[in-house]
C-alpha cells in the first residue's frame, strides 16, 4: 500500500508541474498588465480543471449559495490541507485575490504568479499585516472578491476540529467595505491530502459546502466578534455534521 500511495502521489505531481508548465507562459504574458490579470486567473482556473480528473480526484460541492459571478465577497473557508487553493478554483467561477503565506513567492514559477495575482501577508511582522489589509480593502472597492482561511493557515491538529481563535482581518475588511462573508466549509480535503509527514495523495471526491452569505451592511468594528462567531458556528457545524 505504501508502495502504490507513493506511486499515486508521484504520479499526481508529475501532471501538477506538467500541467502548470505548460500554462505558465501564457499566465506569465497576461501578468504583464493589470488589464490582463483576470486572463491569469482563468488560467489558475483552467489548470485545476484539468488536474484533478487527471489524477482521479471528482468534486460533489452543495452549493446553498451560488454567488453572483460579478458580485463582490470575501470568501472564507477552513483550511486543513494544501489542496485547499487548487481547489478554490474549481469551486468558484470569480475573479479574486487570495490572501497567503509570503513564503509562496519563493517556490519557483508559482511564487512569481502568486506574487502578481494575488495579496502575501507575513504573518510575524505588524507592518505587513497592515499593508495586507489595506490591499484587501483596495481590491475589494475595485470590485474584486478577496478569498482568505480564517484560522491564519494549515494550523489545526485536530481536523475537523477549526483553530482558535481566528484570524479577524477577514471580518474587519469585510465591515469596513461592507460586503458579504460568504462561509466554504471544505469536508473531504485534509483526508485527499493529510497535512503529516510524509505528504501523500489519495484518490477521492473533493466534498464542499457554499453556505448563504452572512451580510455585514450596517455593522461597526464592535461587531467583528459577533461576525467571527456566526462564521465559526456555520463552518464547524457543517464539518462535524458531513465530515
Amino acid at each position: 500500500m505504501r508502495f502504490l500511495s507513493l506511486l499515486y502521489t508521484a504520479w499526481c505531481a508529475l501532471w501538477l508541474v506538467t500541467l502548470f508548465a505548460i500554462l505558465f507562459p501564457f499566465t506569465y504574458l497576461f501578468l504583464q498588465k493589470e488589464a490582463w490579470k483576470p486572463y491569469a486567473h482563468y488560467l489558475n482556473r483552467l489548470w485545476g480543471k484539468l488536474f484533478f480528473p487527471l489524477v482521479g480526484i471528482s468534486f460533489a460541492v452543495d452549493y446553498r449559495f451560488r454567488p453572483e459571478p460579478r458580485g463582490t465577497y470575501v470568501f472564507c473557508a477552513n483550511h486543513f490541507s494544501y489542496l485547499d487553493i487548487a481547489v478554490m478554483g474549481v469551486i468558484l467561477p470569480h475573479y479574486y485575490a487570495f490572501v497567503g503565506k509570503h513564503g509562496v513567492k519563493k517556490v519557483p514559477l508559482f511564487g512569481y504568479m502568486f506574487s502578481k495575482l494575488h495579496i502575501q501577508v507575513d504573518r510575524q511582522k505588524g507592518t505587513s499585516r497592515a499593508y495586507s489589509l489595506s490591499k484587501c480593502l483596495r481590491t475589494l472597492a475595485a470590485g474584486r472578491s478577496v478569498m482568505i482561511f480564517p484560522e491564519g493557515g494549515i494550523a489545526s491538529k485536530y481536523p475537523p476540529r477549526l483553530h482558535l481563535p481566528l484570524q479577524k482581518g477577514a471580518f474587519t475588511m469585510a465591515i469596513q467595505r461592507q460586503v458579504p462573508i460568504l462561509p466554504i466549509t471544505l469536508l473531504t480535503n485534509h483526508q485527499l491530502l493529510p497535512d503529516r509527514p510524509p505528504l501523500r495523495m489519495r484518490p477521492g471526491t473533493v466534498r464542499a459546502v457554499v453556505h448563504e452569505p452572512i451580510e455585514t451592511v450596517g455593522l461597526t468594528q464592535a461587531d467583528v466578534p459577533t461576525l467571527m462567531e456566526q462564521w465559526r458556528q456555520v463552518v464547524q457545524s457543517t464539518l462535524l455534521a458531513k465530515g
